[in-house]
C-alpha cells in the first residue's frame, strides 16, 4: 500500500507525464535495450521503430499516475496487457529491470525537476503496480499451463497446410508436433509465433489472431504479407510467406487475449473488419454459426478489391444460412470485381450506411482493422448512439486511442 504523501506526489506528476510521457518512454527503451539487448528477443521491433510501443507505454504510465489511488479502475487495461505479456513470455524477473530504467529515464528527461522525492515516490508506486501485473500474469500462466491441452512457454507446431487466400494473405494450419491435444480458445484470441530468422541477431515474436472457430485439432492463422523487408513487420511476414513451408516447425504460445465474442449473450452481433482485421471476425462468425445457430450475425468487411480480399468464399457460404448476412465494401474495385459482382458497396463503411442497414438498437459490435478504419467505425457507432458497453475492438499491436 502507498501512503498518502506518495499518492499526492505521484498525482502531482500527471501534468508532467502528459507533456513528456513519450519522451520518457522513448528514452526508457533506449536505456533498457542498451543495457539489456537480450530483451530485444521479446519486444516487437516494428512497434519500437514506429513509435507505437513508446506511445502505448506512455499512456499506461499516465493512467497509472492518474489512478494511483484506485488501481482497480485500470484493471481492464492491466488484464489486456497481461494477456500480451503471458503470450510473449514476460516473467517476474523482468520487472525490476523495467523499473530501474523507467526511473533512469524520468530522471534523464526531467533533469532537476525529477527530485529525489519524486523518484522515491515513483519507485514505490512502480513496485506496487508491478506487483499487480505479476499477480495477474501468474494467474494467466497457471491457467494456460493447467488447462486441458495447455502448456507454458512455446511449443513446437507443424505447418500442416499452407493456403493462399489472396494476393497478400496466406493461411497456416498448425498441428502439434507431439500429436497431443491443444488448448481451447475463445473466438477472437491470438497466438504468438517465435521465429529465428537466418541472419537476424535476435528472435522475432509476432501475435496472430486465430481465424477459425475453436474445437478443431489445429490452429489456423491468416497472415498478411507486409511490404518491404527493410521494416521488421515486412521481414517477418515475408519470411513466413516465402521461407516457411508445409512440414516446417513453428514455436507457438498458448492462445491469449481478452477481445473475445461473448457467447453468453443472444443479442444480434455485428462484425466489422478492414483488411487483415477480418481474422478474429472469421473466428467469431464461424463460432456463432456452430454454437449459436439462432443468433443473428452480420458480417461487414472492407477491402481494397477482390485481389486482396481473403476468405471471401467461406463468408459467402455461411451467408446462405438464415441467421447470417454479409456485406463487402471495396474502395478500389477492379473491372473483374465489377463483372463478377464480388462486392456490395463501392467505397467505405459509413455511419449513414450503418444507420440504414443495421438495426443498432440492441446489437453488439465488434471491429478490427487498420487504426484509421477503427477510428471511423468507433466514431460512427457513437454518433449512432450505440452504448459503450456494446462496442468492442482490438488493436493489432500495442493499445492505441480511438478518440485521437
Amino acid at each position: 500500500m502507498l501512503d498518502q504523501q506518495t499518492i499526492n506526489i505521484i498525482k502531482s506528476t500527471v501534468p508532467v507525464l502528459e507533456k513528456h510521457g513519450e519522451a520518457i518512454t522513448t528514452r526508457f527503451y533506449q536505456l533498457m535495450f542498451g543495457n539489456h539487448p537480450e530483451l530485444l528477443n521479446i519486444f516487437n521491433h516494428a512497434n519500437q521503430k514506429q513509435g507505437r510501443q513508446q506511445k502505448a507505454l506512455a499512456g499506461t504510465v499516465y493512467a497509472a499516475a492518474m489512478y494511483i489511488d484506485n488501481l482497480e479502475a485500470i484493471l481492464p487495461v492491466v488484464k489486456q496487457i497481461a494477456q500480451k505479456h503471458r503470450s510473449l513470455g514476460i516473467l517476474p524477473e523482468h520487472y525490476p529491470i523495467v523499473g530501474k530504467h523507467l526511473l533512469l529515464a524520468i530522471k534523464d528527461v526531467l533533469g532537476d525537476a525529477a527530485t529525489d522525492e519524486i523518484i522515491d515516490a515513483w519507485s514505490n508506486a512502480y513496485n506496487v503496480i508491478a506487483d499487480v501485473f505479476i499477480s495477474v500474469e501468474a494467474e494467466l500462466y497457471d491457467e494456460s499451463e493447467n488447462q486441458q491441452g495447455g502448456w507454458s512457454g512455446f511449443r513446437n507446431f507443424i505447418v500442416d497446410r499452407k493456403v493462399v487466400e489472396s494476393e497478400v494473405i496466406t493461411s497456416f494450419y498448425l498441428i502439434p508436433e507431439n500429436n497431443k491435444g491443444i488448448a481451447a480458445f475463445a473466438p477472437g484470441q491470438y497466438i504468438s509465433i517465435k521465429l529465428e530468422i537466418a541472419g537476424e541477431k535476435f528472435t522475432h515474436i509476432r501475435q496472430y489472431s486465430l481465424s477459425d472457430s475453436p474445437g478443431k485439432d489445429y490452429y489456423r492463422i491468416s497472415i498478411k504479407r507486409e511490404a518491404g523487408t527493410e521494416n521488421p513487420d515486412g521481414l517477418v511476414s515475408n519470411y513466413l510467406h516465402d521461407g516457411v513451408n508445409e512440414g516446417d516447425l513453428l514455436k507457438v504460445s498458448a492462445p491469449a487475449g481478452d477481445f473475445v465474442l461473448d457467447t453468453a449473450k443472444n443479442t444480434p452481433v455485428v462484425l466489422l473488419s478492414g483488411g487483415v482485421g477480418l481474422t478474429p471476425m472469421m473466428s467469431m462468425l464461424k463460432t456463432v454459426v456452430e454454437v449459436q445457430p439462432k443468433r443473428k450475425v452480420t458480417f461487414v468487411h472492407a477491402a481494397q478489391n477482390g485481389n486482396v480480399h481473403a476468405l471471401r468464399t467461406e463468408v459467402e457460404e455461411l451467408s446462405n444460412l438464415d441467421n447470417v448476412n454479409s456485406y463487402f465494401f471495396y474502395d478500389s474495385p477492379t473491372e473483374e470485381d465489377r463483372k463478377k459482382n464480388r462486392y456490395d458497396v463501392e467505397g467505405y463503411i459509413t455511419g449513414e450506411w450503418l444507420k440504414e442497414t443495421i438495426d443498432t438498437n440492441d446489437a453488439d459490435f465488434y471491429f478490427c482493422g487498420p487504426v484509421p478504419f477503427m477510428k471511423a467505425i468507433n466514431r460512427s457507432l457513437k454518433e449512432l448512439g450505440v452504448k459503450a458497453d456494446r462496442i468492442h475492438f482490438e488493436f493489432f499491436g500495442p493499445m492505441g486511442n480511438l478518440e485521437e
